[in-house]
């Protein structure tokens, strides 16, 4: 019993050790490999209007070329189309990109 516990200490105390930035990434790293299970609400002045569940990650998109980031957040996740908070029988895991620019919108894969 001793052994999980010597190994948590180190890790803990070399995680301390680390820069703000680096335990950041570090963390990322774990969500990345756990998930998340987000959700991703989006709204028309007070009204919901779309509702995505199930989400690992959403990540910045870069360019292919360039290598330079591009202004909008991709991720995938379930459309949730009654948005009761789950996910229903017919409703799919789809491809989304949500805007950085101060025209909102959202960009989603068809589900059907």
């Amino acid at each position: 019993m001793k052994s999980p516990l010597i190994v948590l200490l180190l890790a803990a105390a070399a995680l301390a050790g680390c820069t703000q930035e680096k335990q950041n990434e570090i963390m990322r790293s774990v969500q990345n490999w756990t998930g998340t299970n987000g959700v991703l609400e989006i709204y028309a002045g007070d009204k919901l209007v779309r509702r995505f569940v199930k989400i690992d990650k959403m990540s910045t998109a870069y360019g292919t070329e360039d290598k330079l980031a591009r202004p909008y957040r991709y991720g995938y996740g379930v459309l949730d189309e009654n948005l009761n908070g789950a996910q229903d029988d017919g409703e799919k895991r789809v491809y989304f990109e949500v805007s950085d620019y101060s025209t909102a919108y959202v960009f989603y894969e068809s589900p059907r």
